[in-house]
């Protein structure tokens, strides 16, 4: 093949990785592992930008399924389904409906994103919040999936003090039927986000954050943490009461924070889903060695897959998707197919044949020839 290079050039590649090969196996059992599952676009539909999503159900159902065989848990509805990126409430509701029944049927673990996503952009008061959040809530409970408070746009813009985030945080925690997982998005991952939990100091905002969960840890069942930091992370996992887990959601140092007790609740371990499971079994062993092997080369794809603007990865995660089979085409509501450039797709696709994480090469290697020449560049 020929692809393009970052610096404008094209040079020959030859695909050369080993597929990593895995059993289907049952979860895990020294760590709780959720994949953050996206959503396949429906080719049919109208998937432009500011759109109404218009979702491939077959495949994106098919997609959670092929996750659950693998003995992962599939977190739904989360900001790697495009939560505020081109999924709306009505398309989030059919789809937290559609996948935890799927869940039922095959057994599989499930946890879903309830947010505030529903209210209209502008300015709210801290009880119309509050009440967002619970309708959502309501949905994960009525459903039977373990619910994950998101970081909420709509809060972030109308709490001013930590005591804001307790009020609003508190009420739901009350009202919650059980544990919920708590949700600390950076702003790398969305900018409208800076400053949660009430301050921009990151230091702060832990004290905040460890205040609430203290408060109300029978309530707590962890919480999700995707800062990039794995320093924070590991000063805050340090502080959580006994029994409740910190979830990393560091798509960056991911290998050394589950090694070192943070359960997994990740956008990669969707792209890596065959190197993640082999991983988390070996680990299960206590066989590093292979815990390490198979885990080392699936960072820097992670970190491509993640690079600034962060919130462009989905685009890399629907991509390998499209690549490995799961999907008739790279298609994304929102038209979010457009989120990386020709040249960061190619390099995603060098690293994920170095990862093995090109479950048939001969397939993606046709796929990534049509893309380039829908492009405009003979391969």
């Amino acid at each position: 093949m020929r692809l393009p290079t970052t610096d404008g050039r094209l040079e020959d590649y030859t695909p050369s990785g080993t597929p990593v090969a895995v059993t289907p196996v049952g979860p895990a059992r020294s760590r709780r592992a959720f994949a953050a599952a996206h959503v396949v676009g429906d080719p049919l539909g109208a998937n432009a930008p500011g759109a109404p999503a218009a979702v491939d159900w077959e495949h994106t159902l098919g997609f959670r399924r092929y996750l659950w065989s693998l003995g992962l848990s599939v977190a739904e509805a989360m900001d790697t389904a495009q939560r505020g990126m081109g999924l709306d409430w009505a398309a989030t509701q059919e789809l937290i409906r559609r996948s935890a029944a799927e869940a039922r049927v095959v057994g599989g673990g499930i946890a879903v994103g309830a947010g505030t996503d529903q209210l209209a952009p502008g300015n709210h008061s801290l009880d119309a919040v509050t009440d967002a959040y619970l309708e959502q809530l309501a949905l994960a409970e009525e459903v039977g999936a373990l619910p994950i408070l998101m970081a909420s746009r709509a809060l972030c813009a109308a709490a001013i003090t930590p005591d804001d985030y307790h009020k609003v945080y508190g009420a739901l925690l009350e009202q919650a039927a059980g544990p919920v997982i708590l949700h600390w998005l950076g702003d790398m991952f969305d900018p409208a986000l800076a400053g949660y939990w009430g301050s921009a100091d990151l230091r702060a905002a832990a004290d905040a954050v460890v205040e609430l969960i203290e408060t109300h840890a029978a309530k707590v069942d962890g919480i999700k943490v995707s800062l990039l930091d794995a320093e924070r992370e590991v000063a805050l996992r340090n502080r959580l009461p006994e029994g409740v887990r910190m979830y990393t959601g560091d798509d960056f140092n991911y290998p050394d924070l589950v090694k070192g007790s943070s359960d997994a609740l990740l956008g990669i371990f969707a792209a890596i889903a065959p190197a993640a499971a082999v991983a988390l079994h070996a680990l299960d062993d206590g066989d590093l060695a292979t815990y390490d092997r198979v885990l080392a080369p699936t960072v820097p794809l992670s970190r491509q897959i993640f690079e600034t603007p962060t919130y462009y990865y989905k685009t890399g995660i629907a991509f390998l998707a499209w690549l490995n089979g799961h999907q008739p085409g790279f298609i994304m509501v929102g038209g979010l197919q457009s989120g990386r450039s020709l040249p960061q797709l190619a390099q995603t696709f060098r690293l994920a044949d170095a990862a093995g994480m090109l479950a048939d090469p001969d397939l993606a290697v046709a796929r990534m020839s049509r893309l380039l020449s829908v492009h405009g560049v003979d391969a």
